[in-house]
């Protein structure tokens, strides 16, 4: 049964039908009855704009001729996105049944499920570059060639990012889902077949497979959150379903050097401790698939929150994938957050990915160690993402937690270059712990402020797109730093990654926050939601609508 928001602590408000192009009124306030007369008061159920009801100034922005009078930036939002024909009388609109918003338990088994089979798809992105060395020597190729069993997940990402995010738009949450699990699972079991010396291109094709899985995995927390979750633990639910992702990764890091180790004198026993990994890991993929399949839903009965209720309310043939795009791109604080967000994600995807060459540069020997660094820094960092979770459902304070993360991350990775060669591998695993704690946590916390700022566009094209930017970035950092590091040494990558961070703080200090989706979840409807699409005038420079002398008299 599910439990309505009151018992939550919020109350339920009026519905507030967002279609595109339009800012959330009240059902109850008939946008028709126009005649306004200031000594009985404004009517019941309008909004006043600055001292005016909203309808009065609906149908004063319809009027021209005679002398003008220019209305204020906001009054001029308010009554120009009200919809076409509002001198009509709208027919049973006061009678509309206000819409219900209730918490499913089902939540909880969608997000569980999520996180697990995201795990899973990040244990197999990691499984390869934390013992680099080992598989090496077993197939016989370079460095990069290992370099590329994890970069492959970046490449993969950034072309079909738009495929997969039409997809979860148009197609909907469960088949995306099923995909992502998937292609995860069918990833495994080819890279079962792989177990020999000279089929390396096979253990790469399964590691394809398993990148395009993630292509349909990534997008999914923010989603997932929005859709299941109400306002009281949105933040932290995204954070959860972030937590799988990262929770795989220090999966990563633990067990291959534990279940691999370099026995590279004896093939035989390393071809089977290989295989040993790689068939574990498609039993359980394959569970998690079959999971998918039987619990997780679309969506639940009842939307959990005033924003998903008003979302719903929009009828899905005025949505588009192209102008979603294209607005998002209008959106300059979305473009500046898609750019530290790429920048601070795709440092700690390239740190990961040459952390065991980083450490066997200092620390011969120690791949096991390497492992074990790796996964204190994923453990802190899942802790700072359920805290930046949990501080962002109590505060709402997106801007200024992220802006401090990001400066106690840059500091962390200035910590961590400078005592990596002082020979105490304690040290390393302490510094390495402080870097995790922030630049991990960092990640819900772009994808929450991301949907606010964007609100009402798309959850998963906001956090599809924040993942290609991560992508790329991963890509070009652990190239380049990859580079300076077998030429130059460890801390030389490592500095290219800090100058980078510092340029990150400056942009998102200055990201302007405008918190659209906390707006209309409070019952705030009268400000400047901005629910329309980004090409027009009102995005732009404030234009001045017209009132007659008659207009101004009723107002």
């Amino acid at each position: 049964m599910a439990r309505p928001d009151d018992e939550e602590g919020a109350a339920v408000a009026p519905g507030h039908p967002l279609a595109k192009g339009y800012l959330p009124l009240p059902r109850g306030a008939p946008v028709g009855k126009e005649s306004v007369e200031l000594q009985n008061g404004p009517k019941a159920g309008t909004f006043p704009v600055n001292g005016a009801p909203r309808d009065s100034l609906a149908a004063a922005s319809g009027v021209l001729g005679g002398p003008q009078t220019p209305l204020a930036p906001e009054e001029e939002t308010q009554a120009r996105l009200l919809p076409a024909g509002a001198g009509a009388e709208t027919p049973g609109a006061e009678s509309s049944p206000l819409p219900r918003t209730a918490l499913s338990p089902r939540r909880f088994v969608v997000l569980l499920i999520f996180s697990l089979y995201s795990l899973v798809n990040a244990f197999q992105w990691i499984q390869y570059s934390i013992i680099s060395n080992v598989f090496e020597g077993f197939y016989g190729v370079t460095l990069l060639h290992i370099d590329w069993l994890s970069m492959v997940y970046m490449l993969a990402y950034v072309p079909l990012i738009f495929p997969a995010t039409w997809l979860l738009d148009t197609r909907g949450l469960r088949l995306t889902a099923l995909l992502g699990s998937g292609l995860n699972c069918l990833g495994a079991w080819i890279k079962c077949g792989s177990v020999q010396q000279h089929l390396f291109w096979v253990t790469m094709l399964g590691q394809c497979l398993c990148s395009v899985a993630q292509v349909f995995i990534l997008g999914l927390p923010s989603r997932i959150a929005s859709v299941w979750f109400g306002p009281k633990e949105v933040s932290t639910a995204c954070a959860t379903a972030v937590l799988g992702n990262q929770l795989g990764t220090a999966v990563g890091f633990l067990l291959p050097p534990v279940l691999v180790p370099n026995t590279q004198n004896d093939t035989n026993l390393l071809a089977c401790n290989i295989s040993t990994m790689f068939y574990g890991t498609s039993a359980v993929a394959t569970l998690l698939f079959i999971l998918t399949a039987i619990a997780f839903k679309e969506k639940p009965r009842y939307p959990p929150s005033q924003a998903q209720a008003a979302l719903q309310d929009s009828p899905p043939e005025e949505y588009s994938y192209k102008k979603s795009i294209r607005n998002l791109f209008k959106n300059i604080p979305f473009v500046l957050l898609l750019i530290t967000y790429g920048i601070m994600t795709g440092a700690f995807y390239s740190v990961s990915t040459l952390l065991n060459q980083m450490i066997l540069t200092y620390y011969e020997g120690e791949e096991v160690n390497a492992g074990r660094i790796g996964l204190t820094l994923v453990v802190a960092g899942m802790v700072g993402s359920i805290l930046c979770g949990l501080w962002l459902d109590y505060t709402k304070t997106y801007k200024q937690t992220t802006l401090i993360v990001y400066i106690l991350s840059f500091i962390g990775m200035v910590i961590f270059t400078f005592t990596l060669d002082l020979r105490y591998i304690i040290i390393v695993f302490v510094t390495g712990g402080v870097l995790g704690f922030f630049m991990t946590g960092y990640l819900p916390l772009g994808f929450e402020f991301a949907v606010e700022i964007t609100y009402p566009e798309s959850e998963g094209t906001s956090s599809g797109l924040l993942n290609a930017s991560a992508q790329i970035f991963g890509i070009l950092f652990t190239l380049a730093q990859g580079k300076l590091t077998s030429d130059y040494g460890p801390k030389a990558g490592n500095i290219f990654l800090c100058v980078w961070m510092f340029i990150g703080i400056i942009l998102t200090a200055l990201i302007k926050s405008d918190l659209r989706r906390h707006n209309i979840n409070i019952g705030i409807t009268n400000v400047d939601v901005k629910a329309i699409p980004a090409d027009s005038p009102t995005d732009q420079e404030p234009k001045m609508v017209m009132l007659s002398k008659q207009s101004e008299s009723a107002i």
